[in-house]
């Protein structure tokens, strides 16, 4: 599967935090369903066997659906189940030590919070970078707010796709219209909401208008 612009529009981060009783694959699909565009699958406490399972589960789900499906820091767990790459952070493996793991055929995004950072992980071979946190947000304790001329300085200063996150609604996005970002990834705006196939239906139509009136400037 490969990673285009497109394909980055509408970037959704799983968080089993929202279950009530349900399943991750079964949120994933209504997500689908909604129109998200791109599936990263991110857990922090789940052990090793039912992660696997699991991903390998939304993993062929996303096949199914053709959307390019990714693991969030376990380089290797996403090699032995076939996922389509892996993203990294700034404090996990170096995305030069990932692309040499993975190979060249498999999608490697890298987070980034400064343009020195966004250099080096295209250079080190980086197919997408994740910008952010763009807003205050709750997901991730400790992202690091990023200004908007930082993002838009992040995106003219590589030539890779860049996507925006952290605290991204369906009602502040269009604030990073003319940052240059393709798309935006989120977490909660979609996987805490009670209707999520709506929720994300909403969102994907407010990110297009950002990127598309951007586009006209």
């Amino acid at each position: 599967m490969n990673c285009t612009k497109e394909s980055l529009l509408l970037y959704a981060v799983t968080d089993r935090h929202w279950l009530n009783g349900r399943t991750l694959t079964d949120q994933v699909k209504e997500a689908i369903d909604g129109g998200a565009t791109f599936i990263q699958l991110r857990e922090k406490e789940l052990d090793e066997e039912n992660f696997e399972q699991e991903a390998r589960e939304i993993g062929a789900l996303c096949r199914e659906r053709h959307i390019p499906f990714v693991l969030d820091d376990n380089v290797l767990l996403a090699q032995k189940v076939g996922a389509d790459g892996v993203h990294v952070g700034q404090s996990d493996m170096e995305a030069g030590n990932v692309r040499g793991l993975i190979g060249p055929d498999k999608i490697l995004g890298v987070s980034a919070q400064t343009v020195e950072q966004a250099i080096r992980a295209e250079k080190a071979g980086a197919d997408y970078l994740g910008v952010g946190a763009v807003f205050p947000t709750g997901s991730k304790d400790d992202a690091k707010e990023v200004d908007y001329d930082t993002v838009k300085a992040i995106v003219e200063a590589v030539s890779i796709p860049v996507i925006a996150i952290g605290g991204i609604t369906k009602d502040n996005v269009g604030e990073l219209s003319g940052t240059g970002i393709v798309g935006a990834a989120v977490i909660s705006a979609i996987f805490s909401k009670e209707d999520i196939p709506g929720a994300t239906a909403e969102l994907k139509t407010a990110v297009e208008q950002m990127v598309r009136s951007a586009e006209r400037m």
